[in-house]
């Protein structure tokens, strides 16, 4: 073989370890390799990837959101929603800053942000409707934030999806309206969610 054939092969082979390294450590594999092909196989990842399993959270999105320091497909984090629960908006361009929502962020932020959480998912189903992880969020103490934020009247009992809490919230959320907690203290009918008004009509807001 001729020097400059020689010179070539080495060149090429050099060629083809540096773009099997760049693939490696690129979005496109993460991507790739965090999109099971079916629903069934994706929820089973994710019960594997963090269902009991102990994450920092790196950044507080809202009251019910918030990212943890591990990637999820082309992100450096995981983005939560916390499931069965709603906190007014404090950011939404498509409803605006709601009544309570800065509070609720502040709220969600003190107990959670820069602290160690543990997550717990449900097996019928990990995701939302924008791909973001449902789960309950344990926090260092032994509560959980998802019912924190509803005892303490930051957050409404979602009724809109079943999950394990499902009674249970609700009764959470009828304590704190009945001591005025949080939002309940001053809220009225026109503050709450649409979602609220619509599937209960007649709830009382008491003054």
């Amino acid at each position: 073989m001729s020097r400059r054939r020689k010179a070539g092969v080495i060149a090429l082979c050099l060629l083809a370890v540096a773009v099997c390294i760049w693939l490696d450590h690129s979005p496109l594999k993460r991507r790739w390799q965090q999109r099971p092909k079916s629903e069934e196989q994706a929820k089973a990842y994710d019960l594997e990837k963090y269902h009991k399993k102990t994450f920092t959270v790196v950044k507080v999105v809202d009251g019910d959101t918030i990212d943890i320091d591990i990637p999820d497909a082309n992100k450096n984090y995981t983005r939560i929603r916390l499931w069965g629960i709603d906190t007014p908006e404090s950011k939404s361009p498509d409803t605006g800053v709601m009544y309570f929502g800065p509070e609720a962020a502040e709220f969600t932020a003190k107990l959670a942000l820069g602290k160690q959480v543990t997550v717990y998912l449900e097996e019928h189903r990990t995701r939302g409707k924008y791909g973001r992880l449902l789960a309950y969020v344990q926090l260092s103490d032994g509560s959980f934030l998802n019912e924190v934020l509803v005892s303490e009247g930051y957050a409404y009992a979602d009724l809109r999806f079943r999950h394990s809490f499902y009674n249970k919230y609700p009764q959470l959320e009828a304590s704190a309206r009945r001591q005025k907690k949080g939002l309940w203290e001053k809220v009225i009918r026109e503050q709450l969610p649409e979602w609220l008004q619509r599937m209960k009509p007649n709830l009382l807001l008491k003054r």
